[in-house]
């Protein structure tokens, strides 16, 4: 086995390896700590723990992915830990696992508790199932978990919690009623998640994240998770995480979207609907795709354009039942339907690992959306590819566009280039007639006031 503190310089050639690993100690009042080494194997992490072995060993994973790496350190050392990373990198196996170990290794016998020890707060209903299902696939000491969220069966989520449970993974809507109600106890939760924190704050949820916290112990360790770094994100850290370690998996050209081949059409917004047919007129039989619009209206809208058309077709936004979200989900997974129109909100967790193709009918409305809807394709190692509409109305995006695709290696097309240039030169007109306008919502940032590399405090 390779030894498990290599030189400075091999820890460093690791992380830039491995998706760029940026890790830093966020402690203000103290000097900074050393940084752990990364885990390059699952043994390095777990060899004290022959029971997450096992697991690991049964569903077949080779390596830790490089969020994985370098979190578990973190964590099983008992630190706070801030973890940016996209969706699909497996952060939720990144926090859980220490989770597991975290628990077992407290004072109070687990028949003594009289409540969860874990919980884990996430924006949507299918994340928080989603998170469940990875619960009880790494099952660890008989830890019994429960989902927790709104539109969902409350009295028998109330019957589950009066039960008794382990782990609590839960919406933050539904369980701040529990909470205000007295029907269950979080006082004594030690392990608290606070996942895609970034997704929560954009929801809404800071006021019910806020009352939560309160009735959690302050000597809890937290873990918060976020696809970008924000003020509001930065605000929550400092407020509720105690002297953090950062861990930072890449730039936005993530390992996923480089498994990908991404084509940008630049096309008129009353030719889309003709490009979108035709492309799945195209689609083998095996295909499976997820096309993204930008608002729910449009989705409704597309899904009947396809059923009168006598394509099988499922969708999926906020405004559906919970139990049609459901069946959506389990249609598209199992293959009773190979095309899936969506929002980005509501599509937020899915894990559907044979998409083959992405189609973007609306571009996102930042690059961090982008970079998220092309990594539902060209997951577990596969290939997967991504087609994109870019209209007039779009241009602002193609200056940020264009860096992403070209780390991942694809090809530019030329109206692209030229809609970027446009987009700058219009800019720089803009700036040049109003000096002291551009320092406007984006913080004078070109990525609308997401931080990276240069200012990773609070």
């Amino acid at each position: 086995m390779s030894p498990k503190h290599p030189r400075n310089d091999t820890e460093k050639q690791y992380r830039k390896e491995n998706n760029n690993i940026f890790v830093d100690d966020l402690n203000e009042e103290e000097e900074k700590r050393q940084i752990p080494n990364p885990c390059r194997t699952f043994l390095e992490a777990f060899e004290l723990y022959p029971e997450i072995m096992e697991n690991i060993d049964r569903v077949g994973f080779t390596k830790p992915t490089p969020i994985q790496s370098q979190a578990w350190p973190v964590l099983l050392s008992g630190e706070d830990l801030i973890a940016i990373a996209q969706t699909g990198t497996g952060k939720t196996l990144a926090y859980l696992l220490p989770g597991f170990i975290h628990m077992d290794g407290q004072p109070v016998p687990r028949a003594e508790r009289d409540g969860p020890g874990m919980l884990v707060l996430t924006p949507t209903r299918e994340l928080a199932l989603q998170i469940e299902a990875e619960c009880n696939k790494y099952r660890y000491k008989g830890y019994k978990s429960i989902c927790i969220y709104g539109g969902g069966d409350r009295r028998g989520q109330i019957n589950l919690v009066r039960d008794g449970v382990d782990i609590v993974i839960a919406t933050p809507g539904r369980l701040n009623d529990l909470q205000m109600n007295e029907l269950i106890n979080l006082r004594s939760i030690t392990y608290l998640v606070l996942d895609e924190a970034d997704r929560m704050l954009d929801m809404g949820f800071e006021p019910q994240i806020m009352k939560i916290l309160l009735d959690i112990r302050p000597d809890r360790q937290t873990v918060m998770t976020s696809a970008t770094w924000p003020t509001g994100v930065r605000r929550l850290a400092k407020s509720y995480l105690k002297n953090p370690m950062m861990v930072y998996v890449g730039t936005l050209d993530l390992a996923a979207v480089n498994t990908v081949q991404q084509t940008v059409l630049i096309v008129r917004e009353e030719e889309k609907k003709s490009y979108l047919f035709d492309f799945i007129r195209n689609m083998q039989p095996e295909e499976k795709v997820i096309i993204f619009v930008g608002k729910k209206l449009a989705v409704d809208d597309l899904s009947s354009d396809m059923c009168l058309q006598g394509l099988a077709v499922q969708s999926l936004h906020g405004d559906r039942e919970q139990c049609d979200r459901e069946e959506a989900l389990k249609d598209f997974k199992n293959g009773r339907v190979r095309i899936l129109v969506a929002t980005d909100l509501a599509s937020r967790g899915l894990d559907v690992h044979d998409v083959t193709h992405v189609f973007n009918f609306d571009f996102p409305r930042n690059i961090e959306e982008y970079v998220h809807r092309v990594g539902r394709t060209g997951r577990a190692g596969r290939s997967g590819a991504a087609v994109t509409l870019v209209t007039r109305e779009n241009w602002r995006m193609a200056p940020e566009l264009i860096p992403i695709m070209e780390r991942a290696g694809q090809d530019i097309p030329e109206e692209l280039l030229l809609m970027a240039e446009r987009y700058q030169k219009h800019k720089k007109e803009k700036e040049m007639s109003n000096p002291r306008g551009g320092q406007g919502r984006g913080g004078g940032r070109r990525n609308g006031g997401t931080d990276r590399g240069q200012n990773w405090g609070f």
